[in-house]
């Protein structure tokens, strides 16, 4: 990655949240608090599925994977930020900024794809509950789980590639608490034109797809329940899907919010603030929704603890 005179550039700066000394420690003890939260709910989740045998299905299964994305999402950018703060230290490498903006968009698309295998899980649980465990066999949920893993990896990889023969300039400040796609390329000094079309091509195909299929699955499912004659029938229904309606919504609702607060405010500060809800809060909060609202989980974890006292 060279720009135009001809220097190979070796680093970036991290601007972060605030550049105010008196607020860092602040921003520092929250950020830890919420990644330590994270990390420790989605590892209860991981564990209660792996360890009670009833929660091996479909369900259970693809939630513990996206439990495990979560936690790598939430990693690929807060702990770089912390050890910023702590060090009192914005720059980071080319190396581990491309690596950083890779694993980012690896987990952020698959965190997409797995929430829409979530969907069409639920849309066979409800709508052919006499065929469930004969579509969603093992086998099935392997390969939509490592189909979504290639495919993200492989959205990942073009987008870093194409960074990679970009140009740059002396201004390398980011002003952000990562390495974001959108905001490396706004700082290259030579044409993003190709860039910036495949950002947005590949934006309306990986979200508006999946999000169209996860619409469709949920006008299905309610077609579904409204067809049920008692009420208690309707609610367990409605019940099996809940959780995963309240995260799906949580996820797509903050990350418009982000581009639509970007593209209002034209203010790359006032996004960085609003693309922490779905880096870091949207992440927290999935174990919380699961776990409060899903009985199953409730008593895997205790069971899981009670054996582990015992």
């Amino acid at each position: 990655m060279e720009p135009g005179n001809d220097t190979q550039i070796s680093e970036f700066l991290l601007l972060g949240l605030s550049q105010a000394l008196e607020l860092q420690p602040l921003i520092f003890g929250m950020f830890l608090s919420m990644y330590l939260i994270t990390v420790f709910g989605n590892l209860l989740i991981i564990l209660a599925v792996s360890s009670d045998s009833h929660l091996h299905t479909p369900m259970y299964f693809f939630l513990s994977n996206l439990s495990l994305v979560d936690i790598c999402f939430i990693s690929t950018t807060v702990p770089k930020m912390l050890c910023n703060i702590q060090t009192q230290s914005r720059v980071i490498t080319c190396d581990g900024c491309i690596t950083q903006m890779y694993f980012y968009t690896l987990f952020v698309v698959l965190d997409n794809f797995i929430l829409t295998v979530m969907a069409y899980d639920r849309f066979v649980a409800i709508c052919h509950p006499l065929h469930y465990m004969v579509i969603m066999n093992p086998q099935l949920c392997g390969l939509l789980v490592l189909l979504s893993w290639i495919l993200s990896a492989m959205v990942s990889l073009l987008h870093s590639l194409m960074v990679l023969h970009l140009s740059f300039c002396s201004d390398l400040e980011i002003p952000h608490f990562f390495c974001e796609l959108n905001q490396v390329v706004q700082l290259a000094c030579s044409d993003t034109f190709l860039n910036n079309f495949m950002i947005y091509f590949l934006l309306v195909l990986l979200g508006g797809g999946p999000f169209a299929g996860i619409l469709y699955s949920y006008f299905k499912i309610v077609s579904c329940i409204r067809g049920i004659p008692s009420a208690q029938g309707k609610y367990k229904a409605f019940s099996t899907c809940a959780s995963h309606l309240s995260v799906v919504s949580l996820f797509y609702v903050t990350s418009l919010g982000v581009y639509l607060t970007s593209a209002a405010t034209q203010n790359a500060q006032s996004s960085a603030i609003a693309s922490v809800m779905y880096t870091v809060v949207t992440p927290m909060l999935n174990p919380f929704i699961y776990s409060l609202r899903n009985n199953d989980i409730k008593r895997a974890l205790e069971r899981f603890f009670g054996r582990k006292a015992f």
